[in-house]
């Protein structure tokens, strides 16, 4: 079996990113990703520019001690001072507003006062003073923003600055997510014998939705165990869409028919197994471009598939750079037991609390393993315990946050 590092890379390296660019208006380009170089088009400031409410003077004019100058006029944001200031001349400025020729320094309006037409203060005035100077922020041609960055809300009032809009951007990977099983019927119905409710699609259709770049879902559904009907779903998710998620039907048992199912109508297998507790018995393949994951049933062990494997594949064929394609870890204390070491990884799930030294504190939650929703619910992530290696109490190691997780 692969550890999990080297299948994570191995999926990678099987990732073809999507290559189809729209164009989106930017008031719609949060969370997209970009296809193109950003680059300034205009200078920021695009003036010198005034930081304080208060007299724009020239530097020289001031002294040690008191000092006081004629004003002249006033400059105001989108509004300047039509001129050139003269020896012993000022003009009232706000925040914001150009400074007038012959102006190089700002005086907050708090140290002045004005009398009769002239406004008196004390104290030499440094050039420069309280002035965010031309092209200090941005120059022209400078890049802003590169493909394959995620776009955020910050990002959105730099792009605009820059005149981008409408803006290029990565097609989102179209996805089909399908659990497989006779036993399973939706959240909706009430289960007769031997039936339970499904909720691994909803899971992973939202986690997909959520996932950097986003993806948009084909199709969420349940698929029964039954040959025919899982090739004709598959083939026509292959078809449809650039991407198909399964859950259910990757083991060694009869009727886990997932693998041989893709097998036929073409995915190619890349991969069977990862060294990986819980979550071992993970599928991947890809038909031409297209990647395949089978992961497991249980609920436990397909949260942690999607976030260990799959995200990161799917940030991948969405044009996403390398950032947004590693494992998202975090360093905590283990609060449990001693744990001895194991031939796989092991992720067990944790309350997280913030330590007396503000480091996450990571307590194992009461669970009864990869089925158990309801143990899962009131972690907070993943704790790690490396394949071969013991971990004792206290000692630091790495855990995976859930995306809700917050110290308290």
């Amino acid at each position: 079996m692969r550890t999990p590092q080297d299948a994570i890379a191995d999926i990678l390296k099987h990732i073809t990113s999507l290559q189809d660019v729209e164009e989106v208006p930017l008031s719609e380009a949060c969370g997209r990703i970009l296809a193109s170089e950003i680059r300034s088009d205009v200078d920021l400031p695009p003036f010198e520019k005034a930081m304080m409410d208060g007299i724009a003077l020239a530097a020289e004019d001031s002294s040690e001690g008191d000092w006081d100058l004629e004003l002249v006029g006033e400059s105001r944001a989108g509004v300047g001072f039509d001129g050139e200031l003269q020896r012993g001349q000022a003009i009232r400025i706000y925040t914001g507003a150009e400074l007038c020729a012959g102006a190089d320094a700002v005086v907050m309006v708090e140290r002045t006062r004005e009398e009769a037409g002239r406004v008196h203060s004390s104290g030499l005035v440094p050039a420069g003073q309280h002035v965010s100077h031309k092209a200090e922020i941005l120059g022209i041609g400078r890049t802003v923003l590169s493909p394959g960055h995620r776009i955020d809300a910050i990002d959105l009032t730099l792009l605009a600055a820059v005149g981008a809009d409408p803006v290029q951007v990565f097609r989102r990977p179209r996805i089909t997510v399908l659990t497989t099983g006779d036993e399973l019927v939706p959240p909706s119905a009430v289960p007769g014998p031997g039936q339970i409710r499904e909720g691994n699609t909803i899971f992973l259709a939202a986690a997909a939705t959520a996932a950097s770049p986003g993806c948009v879902l084909v199709e969420v559904g349940i698929v029964p165990d039954d040959p025919e009907q899982l090739k004709a779903r598959f083939e026509r998710a292959l078809t449809e869409g650039d991407a198909l998620v399964t859950t259910g039907g990757v083991s060694m048992g009869k009727y886990d028919l997932v693998g041989p199912c893709l097998e036929a109508i073409g995915v190619e297998p890349i991969l069977h197994k990862v060294a990986i507790k819980p979550g071992k018995p993970i599928w991947f393949g890809k038909r031409g471009t297209k990647p395949v994951f089978g992961l497991p049933g249980n609920p436990v062990s397909s949260l942690l598939g999607f976030e260990v494997f799959v995200r990161p594949a799917l940030a991948a064929l969405g044009g996403a750079g390398p950032e947004e394609q590693a494992e998202r870890l975090a360093t905590g204390r283990w609060d449990g037991p001693p744990k001895s070491a194991a031939e796989r990884q092991l992720n067990l799930p944790v309350a997280v609390s913030r330590g007396d030294d503000g480091v996450a504190l990571l307590s194992p939650s009461v669970w009864r393993g990869s089925a158990d929703v309801a143990g899962l619910a009131s972690a907070g992530g993943f704790a790690i315990i490396p394949a071969d290696s013991a971990v004792a109490t206290g000692e630091l190691i790495q855990w995976r946050p859930f995306g809700g997780c917050h110290l308290a």
